[in-house]
């Protein structure tokens, strides 16, 4: 269990907005040890609690809850009408040579690797990237770049693969990055920072914000 705990940023009848450590699971996972995670820490404390999307164990920021199943369906359609808007902040190596862009790799899973996932424009899924850099720093091996990072589909690790995929991974991943990268930066460099949608009940935008940790 993690030391780190959730914190809630918002709860009214009908919504939760939480902010997840890095390290913390978003739903339970297979094996001895791993039934403790996000989902289940916030159903102790409001048990109509349904989690409406995931972060990866590694992986930051904010996630919603929906209380109960009709606040489930109405959320989980609005991510389906992508008209929820996420934004992540990333540290990658190196310096991305274009200001802003956008990466188009279709993804799937790497059935002999699991969970990574490998682009393939055959098979895989369609998915979509859009960044902007933030800030470029250091040189050499010691060089990286702060990248704003808003996912227009939501694929299985889509930002770390479409990042790691252009040559600029992020720092301390620990799937996709150089080997020594999680040993020198610690954690995935990655944090969910900005969510903003449709309240599921009152219809009026609601937004919400969470400084990345590093």
């Amino acid at each position: 269990m993690t030391d780190l705990a959730p914190t809630i940023l918002y709860v009214d009848d009908f919504i939760i907005v939480t902010d997840k450590p890095a390290g913390l699971l978003s739903v339970p996972a297979g094996g001895e040890g791993r039934q403790d995670c996000l989902a289940a820490r916030i159903r102790d404390l409001h048990a109509d609690a349904l989690i409406v999307h995931r972060l990866d164990m590694a992986t930051s920021g904010l996630v919603l809850f929906a209380r109960g199943p009709e606040m489930l369906r109405r959320m989980s359609l609005a991510f389906e009408q992508r008209v929820v808007s996420k934004q992540y902040v990333a540290l990658t190596h190196g310096h991305l040579a274009q200001d802003e862009g956008e990466i188009a790799l279709a993804l799937r899973e790497d059935p002999d690797n699991r969970p990574r996932q490998i682009v393939d424009a055959v098979q895989g899924r369609h998915a979509l990237t859009r960044y902007r850099v933030d800030s470029r720093s250091g040189s050499g091996d010691g060089a990286m770049s702060r990248v704003e990072l808003k996912p227009v589909t939501g694929r299985s690790h889509q930002l770390r693969v479409h990042l790691m995929s252009i040559g600029h991974a992020i720092l301390g991943d620990p799937l996709y990055a150089p080997p020594a990268s999680a040993a020198r930066h610690g954690r995935l460099h990655l944090h969910a920072a900005r969510i903003a949608f449709m309240h599921p009940h009152t219809r009026v935008p609601m937004s919400f914000a969470s400084p990345a940790p590093f």
